[in-house]
């Protein structure tokens, strides 16, 4: 029988660092993949993000400042498109996954605000693989980095750190929870995404009074998902 699941949409970006405010796109890749995880539909923007890209930064997707600015799109527009592209995908209900999807949305929702730009108002179904793997398999040991989450769950992960190969496997590993862990998730995708929100605010929750517990007194957690303003 046929899931919602079958046609998932994949989103990821590449960027300068790590602060959802601050940091700029610097590649960013969405695309369609069908019940066997195959893509059916891409697309891919290189952006020139108008400020130095850090070499920590270039040593994880290897795209440098010079490369960006020689041969990347200027921002305002690759955002619109970004964005416009992903509301295609809303408006005809598919759901976009996007591993770690606070970050991704997050990043596109400033960049947007940054060039003037009316964000995405409540973008949804979005599917995060890390969201639902800590709440479904809460007590396995070990990091849920992507790579961790596609050896776990068996999916091919190769080209690590490039928005295309990120997008795809975690489009893949999405599939794979959801066939494994179908009896735990909600029916719908919408009804997916609005548990996600609850979980990821437990899940923050839990981790800050963890971090508190051994001796970090200020630390916190931020549980909004999947933007954070």
């Amino acid at each position: 029988m046929s899931h919602w699941s079958d046609t998932l949409a994949v989103f990821d970006t590449e960027t300068t660092g790590i602060d959802t405010r601050l940091s700029r796109i610097v590649t960013a890749y969405i695309g369609l993949l069908n019940s066997a995880g195959e893509v059916t539909e891409a697309a891919e923007w290189l952006i020139n993000p108008g400020v130095e890209i850090p070499e920590a930064a270039t040593a994880i997707h290897g795209i440098s400042t010079a490369h960006a600015r020689d041969h990347g799109q200027e921002p305002p527009a690759a955002v619109a498109a970004i964005a416009t592209t992903l509301a295609r995908y809303f408006d005809q209900g598919i759901p976009v996954v996007a591993y770690n999807a606070s970050y991704d949305f997050s990043i596109l929702h400033h960049e947007m605000l940054r060039y003037g730009q009316e964000p995405l108002v409540s973008p949804s179904p979005i599917v995060d693989p890390l969201v639902i793997d800590r709440a479904v398999d809460r007590y396995r040991r070990g990091k849920r980095t992507l790579q961790m989450a596609t050896a776990h769950y068996m999916v091919a992960f190769d080209d690590a750190h490039t928005a295309d190969a990120d997008a795809v496997a975690a489009g893949r590993v999405a599939q794979a929870i959801i066939r494994t862990h179908a009896n735990e998730l909600p029916e719908t995708a919408l009804e997916l995404h609005q548990q996600q929100i609850t979980w990821s605010a437990e899940w923050a929750e839990n981790f800050q009074a963890f971090r508190r517990g051994r001796g970090d007194a200020g630390f916190t957690a931020s549980g909004d998902w999947p933007v954070r303003p």
